[in-house]
Formats: structure tokens, sequence, C-alpha cells
């Protein structure tokens, strides 16, 4: 019945709000009609004190009593009620006093002694009752009984005071009717009310479900405009923070798809083109080693990159796991140098090797710092032009060793440097010789490595002098190459 946030919300402060309001209704009539009645027995015992005075000065004596009656008449008129005095004695016997327009309304009632009354008021004292004329009138009246008092104290009868209550009734009932119609307005109000503060609390989560749902359908562009500085306005800003964050993966991943598609297109298309070519005879027999070298030196570039987008994915997929030993880095450098060996005399590259201490222990985990080291050289041999030089230093704090590795040469551009470990980036326009070709993955998985060891690197380089990469290791905590123990 309640399905939406809106209608659950109505629905509870509606419930709230007239719980609330038939509380305050009938405390509120209570009380007006504890007041009504007390007002009336207060009245009626004031009343009930000038009749016995009355009585007791003046009716008991003959002389007076002409006096008397005519002021008990009027006590009678005055409240439109029904005066009874039921004496002692025989004498003064029992008599009535009453509005002559009133007779008929007290006529079922008049002759009544009540005597079981009298005999409670005569061992109790004055009392309020509401019951007397109860089976005897179709009126509701309120009576006071009292013993009648003499000027020395004496008893002298009891006094019967009844009044007509129907006034008072009507004036309860009128009240009760007023409160029912202020809380019908202010359950009116309390709805409009409601239903506006509701509608403004909900109507920003409907624009947000309504962005969610359109968002997760592929439109990456939307964004919550909710705004405030309340919770529903937080909760927008963490969705925008995070639909920037998934537009942002997104586009990485199109731009990745796009880019492994196209780096896997180009040699797959050359390695059909020759293979072709030598199938239907274009290349002659003499000529195919040449060209099947071609077509290898291609697979084992598209393996290459395989590997690489596989050791991404593994690292981004939190399967990597690092097994960190102890090792020194300036042997790890020296060997790695001799794997270029061949490439870096090709090329008549000068190489120089500088440590700033003789053996620098490290802690990380020695075949992923290999690769780090064989991807940075790499980079540095292939951009370094004829007879340049490649420079690796080693420097020693008291926490950390820095790497460089530096080569000389055409540089890079400030823009190209702050996008040089995106995937697939390259910064081929100012920073790679016409006969080489990479796929933008090393220096990714460079940095990706280095952020597992809660490392940092960094390059530093401007168009036409060269490149520095420069990354930071945690150093041992002796000077001693060991093996440790493997952590995970």
């Amino acid at each position: 019945m309640f399905k939406t946030l809106f209608s659950r919300m109505l629905f509870t402060y509606l419930a709230a709000t007239l719980l609330l309001l038939a509380l305050l209704g009938v405390t509120v009539s209570g009380m007006f009609q504890s007041q009504y009645i007390e007002e009336k027995e207060a009245e009626l015992t004031r009343e009930a004190e000038e009749i016995n005075s009355i009585v007791a000065q003046k009716y008991i004596d003959s002389d007076k009593r002409p006096v008397a009656r005519e002021e008990l008449f009027t006590i009678a008129r005055k409240y439109d009620a029904l005066i009874q005095l039921r004496f002692l004695d025989a004498a003064l016997g029992k008599v009535t006093f009453m509005d002559e327009g009133s007779a008929a309304k007290w006529a079922g009632g008049v002759d009544e002694d009540f005597s079981a009354a009298a005999e409670e008021a005569a061992s109790s004292g004055a009392s309020i009752r509401t019951d007397l004329f109860k089976e005897l009138l179709s009126i509701p009246v309120m009576s006071l009984v009292r013993p009648l008092a003499g000027s020395n104290g004496e008893v002298l009868g009891t006094l019967f005071l009844h009044v007509d209550m129907s006034a008072v009734n009507l004036s309860i009932r009128q009240v009760y009717l007023d409160v029912l119609l202020s809380s019908c307005v202010a359950v009116m109000l309390a709805f409009l009310t409601v239903s506006y503060i509701t509608g403004r609390i909900t109507k920003p989560i409907a624009e947000m479900n309504d962005v969610v749902r359109r968002f997760s359908k592929g439109e990456y562009e939307l964004r919550s405009k909710v705004a405030g500085a309340d919770e529903v306005a937080e909760l927008s800003k963490s969705f925008n923070n995070m639909a920037d964050e998934i537009n942002t993966l997104e586009q990485a991943r199109r731009s990745f798809v796009a880019n492994v598609s196209h780096e896997l297109r180009s040699p797959l298309t050359s390695m059909r083109g020759f293979l072709e070519a030598m199938q239907d005879g274009t290349i002659p027999l003499e000529e195919h080693a040449k060209y099947l070298a071609i077509v290898m030196g291609e697979n084992n570039r598209m393996t290459g990159m395989v590997n690489d987008l596989l050791d991404l994915a593994r690292m981004e997929s939190g399967q990597y796991v690092l097994k960190l030993r102890q090792f020194d880095i300036n042997e790890l450098i020296i060997r790695t140098l001799l794997t270029f060996e061949a490439r870096v005399n090709a090329k008549g590259i000068e190489v120089e090797m500088d440590f700033e201490e003789e053996k620098s222990p490290v802690e990380a985990d020695p075949d992923q710092i290999a690769q780090v080291l064989r991807n940075l050289v790499d980079n540095a041999v292939k951009f370094t032009p004829q007879g340049g030089k490649l420079s690796v230093l080693t420097s020693v704090d008291k926490r950390v060793v820095t790497v460089c590795v530096r080569d000389s040469g055409c540089g890079m551009s400030e823009e190209d440097a702050a996008h040089v470990f995106e995937r697939f980036y390259k910064a081929e326009k100012a920073h790679t010789p016409s006969d080489t070709s990479g796929t933008g993955l090393g220096l990714s998985i460079v940095k990706r490595i280095l952020d597992a060891h809660a490392q940092n690197i960094s390059v530093i380089s401007s168009p036409g002098a060269g490149a520095s990469f420069c990354f930071t290791l945690k150093r041992a905590a002796d000077k001693k190459s060991k093996t440790g123990a493997e952590k995970h």
C-alpha cells in the first residue's frame, strides 16, 4: 500500500499528527469539562451557604419568614433551581421554592423527599449528587445535599438545592464540537504542510533515483543537481564524485579497448599481408626467410604486449602478490645492464654507473624490481641516439634508496611527461626514433609495480635534454644482502 518513501513519510507524519491532535483534544475537552463542573459545584456550595444563612437567620423566625421566602424565590429564579427544605420540626414541614415558569420542568420530582440522601447528609455532611433525578426527570440535574444548621449549630433539617445542567452540558458539548472542528482544520493544515515538507524531502531523492537509473543505463554524463548542506545534498555530492570516477573509468575502458584493438590489428594485418604474399607467390621463395623473420618479429611484439596486458590485469584485479626479500639493488642493476650489452654496443652508447655506496640493500620483490629496471633501461636504450649516453645512479637516504635511469635522447614535453605512465600513452612525436615502436604499456606496468611497493616514481624531461626516471625503494634494515622470509 505504501510503496514510495513519500507515501510512507506522509502516512507516518499524519498518523503522528492525528494522534497528537486526538490526545490534545481529549485533554483540552476534559479540562474544560472539569472546569465547568468545578465552577458549578463551587457556585452551588456558595448558594447553599447563602440559603442556610437565610433559613437560620430569617426563615425560622415567623416575623421574618416572608422576607426569607422572597429571597429564596429570588435565588431559585436566578439559578433556575429547585430548592427543597426538609425541616425536622413538623411545624415547618417540607417547603419547595422554584420559578413558576419552571414548574413543569421539575414536576416529576418536586414531591420526592429523598430521605436516603437526607440521612446520608445528616451523617456525612454536604455532598454533590447527579443521580437523584436520574429516573424522575429527562434533564440532567446536579444536586447539593447538606444539613440545615441553626444559628447555634443545631441541625434544623436538610437542604436540597437542585440545578438544571442542560446549559452546562450544552456548553461542554459546544467545547467538544469546537475542539473537533479545530482538529479537522488542523488536520487539513497538517496534511498540506506535511505533504509540502515531505515532498521537499523526497523530491531530491526521487530526482537522484532517476539520475541513478538513467546513469546505470549508460548516460554517464548525468549528474545530480541537489544543492544544500544537509544529508541528501551530501549524498548527491558523493554520487557525483562516484559518477565522475565511473565516467573516468569508462573513458579509460573505451580508450583501452580502442588501443588494444589498434595495437593488435596492426601486426595482424602486417603478418597476414606478408603470409598471403608468400602464399600467392608475390614474394619469391628465396625471400621467404627474410619476411618470415619480420612475421616472427611482429608475433613476438604481440606476445609481449599480451603478456604486459595480463600483468596489468593481474595487478589491477588484486591478484598480484609481492614476495619481499632483501637484496643489493646495485648488483641487480649490473645484471640488468649486462642483458642489454648487445644493443648498447650496436648503438655505441656510453654507459655510466654511479653508486653512492658499494652495496645498497633494499627490501622489495626482486623479480618485479628487475622488470622495472628492464623496462626503464629498455626505454633509455631505445630513445638514446647513436653514440649517446645512458646513466644509472643510486643514492642512499636513511629510509630509502633512489634509483635514476637517464638517457641523452630528444626528451619530451611537460604535457607528455604528465601522461607518460598511462596505458598506451606514447610520446612518439617527441621521444621516439623513427626505427622504434612500443606498446605504451611498459611505463604503466612500472608505475603499478612501484605503487604495489608503496614507492614513488617520477620523470624529469624537457625537449632536447633527454629524460630521467627516478624511483624509490625501501632501504633494508642492514647493509648486507640476505634472503628474507616471503611476505604476502
